[in-house]
C-alpha cells in the first residue's frame, strides 16, 4: 500500500507548481488524484493525463497503485470549477 502523502510528492516532483489533492477509492490502491497546473494550458487532456500518469509510472507498473482516476484542470478552469 502506497500513502496519500507519497502519491502527491511524486506528482509534484513531475509538475512542482501543481496543486494536488489524492483520495483513496477503495483499499489504498484505487486512488483519485484532482491536480491543478500551469503546465497542463495548452495540453489537451489526454496529454495532462500522460503527464501525470508519467509521474507515478513506477507505481502503477509494480501495481502498487492499481488504478487512478483523473481530475485535471488548468488554474483558470480549476477556478471556474469551483
Amino acid at each position: 500500500m502506497i500513502g496519500l502523502g507519497q502519491v502527491e510528492a511524486m506528482i509534484k516532483e513531475k509538475l512542482p507548481d501543481a496543486q494536488v489533492m489524492v483520495k483513496d477509492l477503495k483499499g489504498g490502491d484505487h486512488l483519485e488524484a484532482i491536480v491543478v497546473s500551469a503546465t497542463f494550458e495548452g495540453q489537451s487532456l489526454v496529454k495532462q493525463h500522460q503527464l501525470v500518469y508519467s509521474a507515478v509510472k513506477e507505481a502503477m507498473d509494480t501495481q502498487i497503485i492499481h488504478a487512478l482516476a483523473l481530475k485535471t484542470y488548468t488554474p483558470q478552469d480549476w477556478e471556474a470549477a469551483q
